[in-house]
């Protein structure tokens, strides 16, 4: 059975996600051998059809969920035989349902429950009465069929009595209905609604909040924002929420599947699906609404957080130049580090910059002197409390013209300072050096930096808090797995935390590749590598791809080449009549190779390609080159922003509801959604990702709430002023009433971006 549903489990996902069978499959053999995706796509195009990772991870979740039915299922028949239950006609539909709420709607009637009030009628002997209301035919009357089953025995005194119970077993029998079920779920998602209120009494207390005090939103067209925004608002206790539609309608959906006709018996009836749409019926349906929306919420959150992660991980490094970094202070002064070229601490001090001038002079003549003795080309400045000033006074010091100094964020530095990692690395220096060096560490690297840290904490999500914490997880390593693969890592380099991204690794062998270096020296292959402690064949052919060995014996471990493939380049060299570090040097040649010759077995076309396209460039980096970025001259406080200044910003976070932009100020600013282009956007990553570069019009500063909105339109309207209350005709009524992503970690939370939009120009 488990490999005939494992085809079937291989043809459903082919058509869900129009792909061909064979392609499913493939990736489900490989899944199961213990490949990972970035291995898969990189390594197995012949096999996948040339699958890239989102549809190789697609088919990995769809499997997934898949398997997670059959088990279920398989639950679901052990009860049902267990209790003597399992009929040949039962057990058909419930290995016919094809998903977990039709599965558990065939399994509800027979589900153990606590003692119902249709189960108390049923006792009382009122079943055949219940028939008899259903049917709809008898000439006698409601009254007159009722009866025979009054008895004062059974708590029925009048027929009234006895009526009721049996609209009790009607009103199951309704509610326990597969099909109807399936069509009221159809009701609830194209017609359902979100209506909000106020929680009496909490007005005040949860202001944040007052754009949902009396709304109502269809829930199809719900932002997903908008819904987690609501969902936190009813949690936090300040909002009653429903998932509905109208009632009448669900009524009617209800009464036209059981009610025939219009006479006493079918009014019984009437009542009974009434009963049973809201005392059974309409509660379960919302919650399964809710879980719908939520999990569709949680997808685009999760999407977005993905998204600006990779684009942050992706980050243009500086690459192995030797850096001065600060951790700019104001009580308790400067955190400087030098770091070498590899990234390793050289020294430390603290200089004052808030005090008097002996000692800006003092801390002038320091860093100069650290610049010159270590022959730094770069100086990081955190993006924190006084980072402008700092920022402002290292460029004033005359830094040789090839010193290039670079604001870095902070975001997630401080939660790695104090970490376990970083205290393993320096036991002996405290937080503030710390975290100094992961400033430094981050312009040189900025990947292998931000592997450190839990992505949760980088500052770049959307309520990534009130999102499926197991979906967010799966995502975000899939993405760090994805962007630590694409790039690759240096083996003789790279921490333990970097290598146990690498595709077939993990933290204890990146802890043993790491003993190893550090007690037998530098890897001089890969093929040294299987000499690891538990690298067995399986680790290595995952992992080797994406190890990479500068300046080795086989230049080819410098490459993206996989150490399986290196045979076919020898073949490629000698019949160019060249060695391979000839070909190397001279990757046009390769141009003249007819790769069908070298076609034959699992190897085809496809890697052929990338084989000679990573010749041509040898372990080339993916990431853009670096480019320093300086903010404006004199614009280091909000108090120096007026409405029509134009700046140079860098894009911290984007969201479904606009991008927060960097401006050099310690506050980042919102360019709301309405405001990113001169026409409609509907998805702010179509106009910015993280890290982007822009231009933007302040076009509104409110100095109390500490709000800048921003405009990137050619012609924003700057009626709002300086301060006040400005409109903003195109305004995200539902905006998020928290954002709890702020892009720096010293900066605070949003208290209410509500709040904040209200106070945007139309």
């Amino acid at each position: 059975m488990g490999a005939r549903m494992n085809a079937q489990h291989c043809d459903k996902v082919a058509t869900t996600l129009s792909l061909r069978p064979g392609q499913v499959s493939a990736v489900a053999s490989l899944l199961e051998g213990g490949a990972t995706v970035p291995f898969i796509a990189r390594y197995r195009k012949e096999m996948t059809g040339e699958l890239d990772e989102v549809a190789i991870a697609a088919v990995r979740d769809a499997l997934d969920r898949l398997r997670a039915l059959d088990e279920r299922r398989e639950a679901v028949l052990a009860s049902l035989e267990e209790r003597g239950l399992l009929t040949d006609e039962l057990r058909a539909k419930v290995e016919a349902a094809d998903s977990l709420p039709r599965l558990e709607d065939v399994y509800l009637p027979y589900r153990p429950k606590r003692r119902t009030r249709a189960q108390v009628a049923r006792e009382r002997g009122l079943a055949p009465l219940a028939a008899d209301l259903l049917a709809q035919e008898s000439p006698l009357s409601p009254e007159e069929l009722a009866a025979p089953f009054v008895d004062e025995a059974k708590e029925l005194p009048d027929a009234e009595a006895a009526l009721s119970g049996a609209r009790d077993i009607v009103a199951e029998q309704v509610a326990e209905d597969a099909d109807l079920r399936a069509e009221l779920r159809d009701l609830f998602d194209e017609a359902g609604s979100a209506v909000s209120k106020v929680v009496p009494g909490k007005e005040e207390e949860g202001a944040k909040f007052r754009d949902y005090f009396d709304a109502s939103e269809p829930i199809r067209s719900l932002p997903s924002h908008r819904l987690l925004a609501l969902l936190r608002g009813e949690k936090e206790g300040f909002l009653s929420l429903s998932l509905r539609p109208p009632k009448e309608d669900a009524q009617a959906l209800v009464r036209d599947r059981y009610v025939v006709g219009d006479g006493p018996l079918s009014d019984q009836v009437a009542q009974a699906c009434d009963s049973a749409y809201a005392r059974l019926l309409a509660p379960a349906m919302e919650v399964e609404a809710r879980l719908r929306a939520f999990a569709k919420a949680s997808d685009e959150a999760i999407a977005v957080f993905a998204a600006n992660l990779r684009e942050l991980l992706m980050a243009a490094p500086l690459g192995r130049k030797a850096v001065l970094a600060l951790d700019p202070g104001i009580r308790t002064g400067c955190k400087v580090v030098v770091l070498d070229p590899q990234g390793k601490l050289l020294e430390d001090t603290v200089v004052q910059l808030a005090r008097s001038d002996a000692e800006r002079r003092d801390a002038a003549e320091t860093l100069l002197g650290l610049v010159r003795r270590h022959r730094v080309l770069a100086v990081a400045v955190g993006n924190g409390t006084y980072g402008r000033e700092t920022e402002a006074f290292v460029r004033s010091l005359g830094l040789p013209p090839e010193v290039v100094v670079v604001s870095v964020s902070e975001s997630g530095a401080s939660i790695y300072s104090a970490s376990e990692v970083a205290r393993e690395e320096f036991p002996d220096k405290d937080v503030t050096v710390r975290g100094a060096v992961s400033i430094g560490r981050r312009l040189m690297d900025p990947l292998a930096e931000l592997v450190k840290l839990d992505p949760k904490t980088i500052g770049v999500g959307q309520y990534q808090h009130d999102v499926d914490q197991g979906r967010l997880r799966q995502a975000l390593d899939d993405t760090v797995l994805s962007c630590v693969n694409a790039v690759g890592v240096e083996v003789n380099t790279a921490s333990p935390q970097l290598l146990a991204r690498v595709s077939g690794l993990g933290p204890s062998l990146a802890e043993n590749i790491v003993r190893y270096r550090d007690e037998h020296g530098p890897f001089a292959t890969r093929e040294a590598l299987r000499d690891v402690p538990r690298m067995g064949p399986k680790a290595f052919e995952q992992s080797a791809g994406f190890l990479r060995i500068a300046g080795g014996e086989n230049p080819l471990d410098a490459s993206a080449v996989h150490p399986e493939r290196y045979a076919v380049v020898e073949r490629m060299a000698a019949d160019l009549g060249r060695t391979v570090p000839q070909l190397l040097a001279e990757p046009a040649l390769a141009k003249r190779l007819d790769l069908s010759r070298y076609a034959e077995g699992d190897l085809g076309l496809p890697t052929l390609r990338d084989i000679v396209a990573e010749l041509a460039k040898p372990g080339r980096d993916p990431r853009k080159t670096f480019e320093a970025f300086s903010f404006a001259e004199g614009v280091h406080e909000i108090g120096d922003l007026a409405p029509g200044m134009k700046l140079p910003g860098v894009v911290t976070n984007v969201t479904a509801f606009g991008a927060f932009v960097d401006v050099g100020v310690h506050q980042d600013g919102l360019v709301h959604v309405s405001q990113l282009a001169d026409r409609f956007v509907k998805d702010p990553n179509e106009i910015v990702k993280v890290g982007d570069r822009v231009k933007v019009t302040v076009v509104s500063v409110d100095l109390a709430r500490n709000r800048i909105g921003l405009s990137m339109r050619s012609n924003p309207d700057l009626s709002a002023g300086r301060s006040g209350a400005p409109r903003h005709g195109g305004r995200d009524r539902g905006a998020p009433p928290r954002h709890d992503a702020a892009p720096r970690h010293d900066r605070g939370a949003f208290g209410s971006l509500s709040d904040f939009f209200s106070s945007l120009p139309s």
